[in-house]
């Protein structure tokens, strides 16, 4: 046991890493709990707010074509993107269009009258606004880079807050299982700190780990390395980066079109743009009538060359399917979960789970109780943190002479370099910085 000890840094020093991680990670492992508690109850929120263009008279006759004109009449110059299948027989149609500079617009549409209930850019719509600030702080890219060297940084303070933990002697359950409640002052909330921080650990880099593939930097080296050894599919299942709402709601890239020049000082020149010859490709509505396919909600229809794609967009991905129709409503192909390739499959049960949509209300409960146990946890280390450090400084724990950095630990700490590349960067910058202030107090 002693030489196994031996294989690791000692207390000292995992305590300067785990204080130095803590101090960089802990406000955003914050905002990240209390962000993703907010997007976990999506599907409750979406259907809050949707709730009065959900529960309305029954529609009498579908005319998806008619929904789709008055909503490109809506908003002036646009091109149709996707029809959303309405949820209920007393739900308003959802159009999806894109404006000349690549907004894409969702617009509610009356099935009865065809008269337009309401119009938003789908980037302002509340859920994705979460989704961009849990994931991106609103940056886009740059955001995307900071959050994926937060996410980690937050391994390296799991890692070394296990090992602190890790029992040492005749250690009874308390304090290592549960807190010992009869403590108090600093002992109390460092049991709380550290026991919580254990129980919620595991669920923690799970939630890390799925969400690197959204990341720019993680998920376009998984995406570089997916197109060498495996196949992709023709509709990717979570978002690399920043991404257009077009792009997502398409599947594939769409371009942004500048207006249409119409030459009106040359007579005989005014030459109309693809919307106005046709505006909606041929067999919206009978694809419509042959889409009751049971698919989980919400089931987008776009256009796809001479055909149509109708696919789920559920959170639950394993539930997802995509389904290829002429526009006479026969069935070309069929993409279920099953014919995904294996890194699609694993990331897509990560980050249903993730986004507690994976078994229904538990997932969301179990999600909703790490999320609390991480703010439990990072207010107890501020308290600590506060009430240790000395007056105007960080009080981050000096080096000793005496600090072991072992085998075990410079090898695991080498392997996440390599698989984060943004702690792998950091590290290096950290190294040097550290050398050039070796070298100034040398001279």
């Amino acid at each position: 046991m002693q030489i196994f000890t031996k294989l690791w840094p000692d207390q000292r020093t995992l305590w300067r890493w785990h204080f130095l991680a803590g101090l960089f990670c802990l406000p955003f492992v914050a905002f990240l709990s209390l962000t993703g508690t907010v997007y976990l109850f999506k599907p409750q929120v979406d259907r809050w707010i949707d709730w009065p263009y959900d529960h309305m008279p029954a529609v009498l006759t579908a005319m998806p074509e008619q929904d789709v004109l008055a909503a490109l009449a809506a908003v002036p110059g646009s091109r149709f993107l996707a029809y959303e299948l309405p949820p209920s027989r007393h739900s308003a149609a959802r159009v999806l269009v894109t404006r000349h500079d690549g907004e894409a617009v969702r617009v509610y549409v009356n099935q009865n009258t065809h008269t337009i209930m309401k119009t938003i850019v789908e980037e302002n719509r509340f859920e994705r606004l979460v989704f961009h600030l849990h994931g991106q702080l609103l940056l886009g890219n740059v955001g995307s880079i900071m959050m994926e060297m937060v996410a980690s940084w937050t391994i390296v303070l799991v890692v070394t807050g296990l090992l602190l933990w890790w029992p040492r002697g005749n250690r009874r359950l308390a304090g290592v299982l549960y807190p010992r409640m009869g403590l108090t002052g600093r002992a109390r909330w460092r049991d709380l700190h550290a026991v919580t921080g254990v129980w919620t650990s595991c669920f923690l880099v799970l939630f890390l780990v799925s969400g690197l593939p959204w990341s720019f930097v993680w998920g376009h080296a998984l995406q570089s390395v997916e197109n060498t050894v495996g196949r992709l599919t023709s509709v990717k299942d979570w978002e690399i980066g920043s991404v257009p709402a077009r792009v997502v709601i398409a599947g594939h890239p769409v371009p942004v079109t500048p207006p249409a020049h119409h030459h009106d000082d040359m007579p005989g020149m005014d030459m109309p743009d693809d919307t106005t010859l046709q505006p909606i490709p041929a067999g919206l509505s009978t694809v419509v009538q042959a889409a009751g396919l049971s698919l989980p909600a919400p089931v987008l229809i776009t256009p796809s060359g001479t055909t149509w794609t109708v696919r789920s967009e559920t959170q639950n991905r394993p539930l997802r399917t995509s389904i290829s129709m002429t526009p006479d409503g026969q069935v070309v192909a069929r993409t279920i979960f099953a014919q995904k390739n294996a890194i699609d499959r694993m990331i897509a049960y990560g980050v249903a789970a993730h986004e507690g949509q994976l078994f229904g209300w538990v997932n969301q409960a179990i999600n909703l109780l790490v999320a609390l146990g991480l703010l439990l946890m990072s207010w107890a280390a501020t308290l600590l943190w506060i009430r240790r450090r000395p007056v105007g400084s960080l009080g981050v724990p000096p080096p000793l002479p005496s600090q072991r950095l072992g085998v075990a630990g410079p090898i695991l700490l080498a392997i996440l370099a390599v698989l984060l590349p943004e702690l792998g960067v950091s590290l290096l910058v950290l190294a040097l910085a550290a050398w050039v202030l070796r070298q100034t107090r040398t001279l």
